[in-house]
């Protein structure tokens, strides 16, 4: 075995924490992902930094939260500083590559310390950016919307325009084998991204994949009586702009629902084969293996769709890891962060993670139970517009600035978060500790818009209530997420 092992990195775009199978859900197929919780360890209390993509991947490339980054909304990422995950990794002698997607922001095709990449980006049409569009361009295929159509049929599940062969996550699982064969048989380590698009929306499968879950025998979303009042701001812009507050449609979300686990199926096909061909090639107990999601999805639990909230729902993640040191069938409670996995690889490569002032922990140390009483942070948006949540083993504390609000959910007596606690006298000392560790922890990092201190009493600094009288209009608010780079070809005399 190399004295550094090889480290492959699946992630996934927008994958609830409770879609795999042997961690509870006895609906979906993930034959492959519950193999690595048989021979690995599973994190079930892991959270993102951020529940939305490039926060979520700035803070997980960097080992830092939205506090420090100062990226807390898809907005652009400041530039590399040369102390990325891979850059560290590089520093290390790994060859480290990247083929998915990395959603980097501004530049889309920045490398950010990987050496090499092979892009394939949501909204991308152009085969001059994306190498996903230009193999599809160069056999002739369609690369206009490959990932599915978006816009206004954003939450209507569809088949994919592309068959299983041209699917953007068999590309992934082929340029992934691709890789793994020309890196054998030398000795140098890698690191590789591999990172699948699905099960983002547009729920698009491909055939025959789109029938491998029936909409009938699907369950519901899960959705509290008082749901109403567990929401906040973003819960609520959402789901306009998602095309999604006009009405409940039961069987809709059903059919949403069995489009979206078919899309995380096809996910571990791809896993599958990638296994596959490390352990033919005896390579598969010389590589540390994560696989993790950047956020979760609503799925219409509590009436709400997309992600940004602070539900278990959207911003709980799976995460499980198979490799030395994290024993086989263990399932570890401790609150983890995509924070981690910086200084959980730098530690595997033999690195020093204090040499990185990171803000996650070796996971190897959470899994041995020594950080039991652990809290983890994330943020959405920044002040006004800001959420932010502290989660510890037993409680999450949630405060909203445009709601002026907060919400405690008792995790162990209550997992569904059906209840707000923030008002119970039984709760008061759970409330006031991680509303204390929240308000620390933006204070240790300057984040002087979010919290005011008096006579040395930390608190909330006070900001404009959010103003939601535009919705009573149906049609305000409304928008497109297709993000057209190329202007459609209508016929002569039909040009819009």
């Amino acid at each position: 075995m190399k004295k550094q092992p090889n480290i492959l990195l699946f992630f996934t775009d927008m994958q609830r924490f409770d879609t795999i199978h042997a961690l509870g859900n006895p609906v979906i197929r993930t034959p492959n992902l519950d193999r690595l919780v048989r021979e690995g360890t599973a994190f079930t209390a892991a959270y993102t930094p951020s529940p939305v993509c490039v926060p979520a991947r700035c803070s997980m490339h960097y080992g830092c939260y939205p506090a420090r980054t100062g990226v807390a909304d898809n907005t652009a990422m400041p530039p590399d500083n040369g102390d990325s995950m891979p850059g560290a990794l590089h520093a290390l002698g790994y060859h480290t590559a990247a083929i998915g997607k990395c959603h980097f922001t501004p530049d889309k095709t920045a490398k950010r310390g990987f050496d090499f990449r092979l892009i394939q980006e949501e909204c991308c049409s152009d085969p001059s950016t994306d190498d996903y569009c230009r193999w599809l361009s160069e056999r002739g295929s369609d690369c206009d919307e490959p990932h599915g159509t978006r816009g206004e049929m954003y939450y209507i599940p569809q088949i994919s325009l592309h068959p299983a062969a041209e699917h953007p996550s068999q590309w992934i699982g082929d340029r992934t084998i691709d890789f793994l064969r020309e890196r054998r048989g030398n000795r140098q380590s890698w690191f590789l991204f591999s990172s699948f698009i699905h099960p983002h929306p547009p729920f698009a499968p491909p055939k025959p994949w789109h029938k491998l879950y029936r909409s009938p025998s699907m369950p519901l979303p899960e959705v509290p009586g008082d749901s109403e009042s567990l929401l906040c701001w973003i819960n609520r812009v959402q789901n306009r702009y998602k095309y999604r507050d006009q009405g409940i449609d039961r069987q809709l979300l059903r059919n949403i629902k069995a489009y979206y686990y078919a899309t995380i199926s096809f996910v571990d096909f791809q896993i599958s084969r990638i296994l596959a061909d490390l352990e033919k090639n005896g390579e598969l107990d010389e590589t540390l293996i994560v696989f993790a999601s950047d956020h979760g999805e609503y799925l219409g639990d509590y009436n709400c769709f997309g992600k940004r909230g602070m539900h278990d729902a959207a911003a709980r993640i799976p995460l499980l890891v198979r490799g030395p040191g994290f024993p086989a069938g263990e399932r570890c409670a401790t609150p983890a962060s995509l924070v981690d996995l910086f200084p959980t690889f730098l530690a595997a490569a033999g690195g020093d993670p204090a040499r990185y002032s990171l803000d996650g922990e070796d996971l190897h140390t959470l899994a041995t139970g020594a950080l039991e009483h652990r809290i983890v942070f994330s943020q959405f948006g920044n002040e006004p517009e800001s959420l932010h949540m502290a989660v510890s083993r037993e409680f999450k504390y949630i405060h909203s600035a445009p709601d002026r609000r907060e919400w405690l959910f008792d995790r162990i007596n209550d997992p569904g978060e059906t209840r707000n606690r923030v008002g119970l006298v039984a709760c008061s000392e759970a409330r006031a500790r991680l509303r204390l560790a929240l308000l620390n922890f933006l204070e240790r990092h300057k984040v002087e818009s979010a919290y005011l201190k008096r006579d040395g009493v930390l608190d909330w600094r006070e900001h404009p209530r959010f103003d939601d009288a535009y919705l009573a209009d149906p049609d305000a608010g409304l928008l497109f997420q297709d993000h057209e780079l190329f202007p459609p070809e209508f016929p002569e005399g039909y040009t819009p």
